[in-house]
């Protein structure tokens, strides 16, 4: 054990020393002028703010987590249930058009399509003969979150910082100059909100509303926003809705921001009072107190992982410069800074107690957003998750994890009064007040499996924690989401499948079914339905509980409709052979099999596998900036990493310079375009995902390194069962040390791309028959139903060593290759 310790603690300082000059900043040479895509994000889960950098008015604009429209409302479609029978049968008759018609109406919501996620305003700060300067320079740097901005005028160095504290729930902006009595301004609120006031007094600006009326849903969210001024000598002038400061040797500003919102059925709360509560605590504390308090709660998670690719001459360029050279230059470090900037964007916009992350995150300007800024939950609020689990941001899936449970509870009423079932459900989006029905047409909007596929991530939260305890409060959460599933089914009649009836694949229609997304038992639905079943029989046995409906899940399951591969060898997306090869729409929602699911696999599926490459192939690489994500993570679980690294490249690219229109804004938010967050986070999944792999019944190392990145190191990734990666380590594409840690103890079964050995000179059993670890177990995936006109080429796929290694909790286990022995 020594010798192993001895390891371990040279390889954690040898990595941190390595991560330490890789200067994890955004950094520009210029401002941001008017563009929003331009500046830069700063959040602590409650508030967010975009700080533009602009020398002669600076704008902070500013968001707080629960600033919505509209109010407490359901909207169900109560004639839905009269219905089923007749859109079910158009749909059996192929007449999904008609089905269609009839869907928008009994199906669709009459009342709220969703309500939105509204910004509060900005808080803008005015200079005078700022307009002359020199030396400019602004940065976020995501190892401290902090914003910073510095230019020059007079020779007098000008230096602004912000912060959104972490443990004091504000935003702090501090001026400082290089001389005294330089600092003068005059601060003012903006803001697109109809009903909202702003005044001066004393040494404060506060902005007092509430929140519009949407789609006949009364708004009813009051919000308050206070920015207090400390100065460092000068002096302030009030006037009723701006301050002015003069002469100041240095302006610390406190921005709080509240709400009466406490949950989606309470909004009884005094934001005045909890506004006044966390900026009279903040206001006692000098700057450099809520920074050191702020960095070092930060960093309790941001540096649980460290990422090195080694670096170039590239990555002394400015950002922007960057983006615009990444496809054709060599620039590891862009990578490792986009991966990072997705960690650091899940711990800004999604804390414990607070809201999950929208579409944008916590960060919105508009007062009507891009898709209501809400969640879409047919891919998008599931993308934003991805990396929480498995890059150590485990608490960040909190907020997801509630909403969930709350979505399971309005669900209810949704399943039965439209579905005649038990259990819940949610359609393709839900938003702050916890809706659950079909919104924005039927084509898009009667997906039925927006609340299952959410109830994956509760599942996976408990494969990579093993907590029995919380596995028991989400319990019904699951069992609920089977139960519907359980109710909904209905027999094919042609094919005697159970189906679901009626049933979409995401945003995509076939032209055999003239243009109407409209079908029955869809293979993305299968896949979920599938999932499902699996985890609530899998929970069930875990908690010694409802075996008798167990055991019918499992009978169900068993009539589920198989995966079939169609004529073009591709993975079928409808139960019909009526893909078209020529069809790079940017949904693949099939592959769901494939990732986020891992039905699909190299190993224990090759046809399947061979069909969804195919399936790849014939959508395309160029999509918008979200498709681009979720690919490179389905090109990783395709085990070719010189291709997934391509589709990183594709998606770093400046937006509107590629087909699609989709790639990275300068502040390299992630762009549809417009700008969503899901694209963000899910490339952040897919490099994870070329390093490590923990889905398919074994912990898989270097699964799909690319060519571009034969030297590297990582340390803090986690794998399911329990099994932290303290450090891993690779040299010329070859692994050399892999230092890994058991939580729960139990079997870890090993994959790595060459032959390795104990740093103790212990030899590796070859692993064996099943893998014991529970966590680690794969339901057989039924064998799919090929088309006699499909061309299928199985894998060829590279030499891997597979070890089983006996573990015990809290203990380490070194792996080193041999020719290091």
């Amino acid at each position: 054990m020594k010798k192993i310790l001895f390891i371990l603690s040279f390889f954690i300082s040898t990595i941190c020393f390595s991560q330490s000059k890789q200067n994890l900043k955004l950094w520009y040479n210029k401002p941001s002028g008017t563009t929003w895509e331009n500046a830069l994000p700063v959040g602590d889960g409650k508030l967010g703010a975009m700080i533009y950098g602009n020398v002669d008015t600076e704008t902070v604009q500013l968001n707080e987590c629960t600033v919505w429209s509209g109010s407490l409302n359901r909207n169900d479609n109560d004639l839905c249930l009269d219905s089923l029978a007749e859109i079910r049968k158009l749909i059996f008759d192929g007449k999904q058009k008609e089905a269609e018609q009839i869907a928008n109406r009994v199906i669709v919501s009459k009342t709220s399509q969703g309500q939105m996620f509204e910004p509060v305003g900005s808080l803008r700060l005015m200079f005078e003969k700022h307009d002359d300067y020199k030396n400019y320079y602004r940065e976020l740097d995501i190892e401290r979150a902090v914003q910073k901005t510095t230019y020059t005028i007079d020779d007098i160095k000008y230096t602004r910082e912000v912060i959104a504290s972490f443990p004091d729930k504000v935003i702090v902006m501090h001026l400082t100059a290089s001389k005294a009595k330089s600092i003068s301004f005059t601060a003012f609120y903006s803001t697109p909100q109809p009903k909202a006031i702003t005044k001066a007094s004393s040494n404060e600006l506060t902005i007092t509303g509430t929140t519009i009326d949407h789609e006949s849903i009364e708004g009813k969210i009051k919000f308050e926003g206070i920015s207090k001024f400390k100065l460092n000598g000068g002096s302030i002038t009030i006037n009723d809705t701006s301050l002015m400061i003069k002469n100041a040797n240095e302006v610390t500003v406190y921005i709080s921001i509240a709400t009466n919102f406490n949950n989606y059925h309470d909004i009884s709360g005094d934001e005045n009072a909890i506004a006044n509560s966390y900026l009279n605590k903040a206001y006692s504390k000098s700057f450099q107190q809520i920074l050191s308090a702020h960095i070092a709660a930060y960093q309790k998670y941001f540096n649980r992982v460290q990422l090195d690719l080694g670096t170039t001459d590239a990555a002394k360029l400015p950002t922007d410069e960057r983006l615009k050279n990444f496809n054709s230059t060599n620039d590891p470090q862009f990578a490792v800074l986009y991966f990072q900037y997705g960690r650091y964007l899940l711990i800004s916009s999604s804390q414990p107690g607070g809201q999950p992350a929208t579409l944008q995150g916590i960060w919105n300007k508009d007062l009507y957003g891009a898709w209501d800024s809400k969640y879409t939950i047919n891919i998008n609020t599931e993308m934003n998750y991805w990396p929480a689990e498995k890059t150590n941001l485990s608490e960040m899936a909190e907020p997801l994890i509630q909403m969930v449970k709350e979505l399971s509870l309005t669900g209810e009423k949704t399943a039965h009064d439209m579905y005649d079932a038990r259990g819940w459900m949610a359609h393709h989006n839900t938003d702050i007040w916890r809706i659950n029905g079909a919104v924005d047409g039927a084509f898009w909007g009667l997906f039925p499996n927006g609340g299952a596929w959410l109830s994956q991530h509760l599942w996976e939260h408990y494969l990579y924690g093993g907590d029995k305890k919380y596995l028991a409060s989400i319990y019904p959460v699951l069992i609920g989401a089977a139960m519907f599933y359980n109710d909904y089914l209905i027999e094919h009649p042609k094919y005697h499948w159970l189906v679901l009836c009626p049933d979409e694949s995401p945003e995509n229609a076939p032209a055999a079914h003239e243009g109407s997304s409209l079908d029955a038992g869809v293979t993305m639905s299968n896949q979920i339905i599938f999932d499902v079943f699996t985890n609530a029989i899998n929970a069930a046995k875990v908690l010694d509980k409802g075996e008798a409906f167990a055991d019918t899940l499992i009978q169900k399951r068993n009539r589920l409709a198989p995966m079939q591969i169609g004529k073009y060898g591709q993975l079928q997306e409808w139960l019909d052979d009526v893909d078209d090869p020529n069809d790079h729409h940017r949904h693949i929602s099939h592959l769901y099999g494939l990732f986020p699911s891992n039905q699909i696999s190299p190993y224990r599926t090759p046809e399947l596998y061979s069909a969804a490459k195919n399936t790849l192939i014939q959508r395309g690489d160029v999509s918008t900036g979200w498709s681009m994500g979720w690919k490179v993570n389905w090109w990783a679980k395709m085990l070719d990493g010189n291709h997934a690294y391509k589709l990183i490249q594709n998606q770093l690219t400046p937006v509107g310079t590629n087909e699609s229109g989709g790639g990275t804004y300068n502040n390299l938010f992630d762009a549809h375009p417009p700008f969503q967050i899901d694209g963000n986070f899910g490339c952040a999944s897919g490099i994870t995902e070329m390093l490590m792999q923990s889905e398919d019944g074994f912990l898989n190392l270097l699964p799909a390194l690319p060519e571009v990145w034969k030297n590297g190191s990582i340390t803090g990734l986690r794998a399911r069962g329990g099994f932290d990666i303290i450090n891993m380590q690779w040299k010329d594409g070859k692994l050399v040390k892999a230092i890994i840690k058991s939580n729960l103890g139990g079997n870890l079964r090993l994959r790595v791309p060459n032959e390795m050995k104990m740093s103790n000179d212990g030899m590796l059993k070859e692993a064996t028959g099943n893998n014991t670890n529970t966590f680690y177990q794969t339901e057989k995936t039924a064998t799919p139903i090929i088309s006699d006109k499909a061309t299928i080429i199985l894998p060829q796929l590279k030499e891997t060593w597979l070890y089983d290694l006996k573990t015990q909790p809290g203990k380490i286990i070194a792996c080193i290759t041999r020719q290091n022995i």
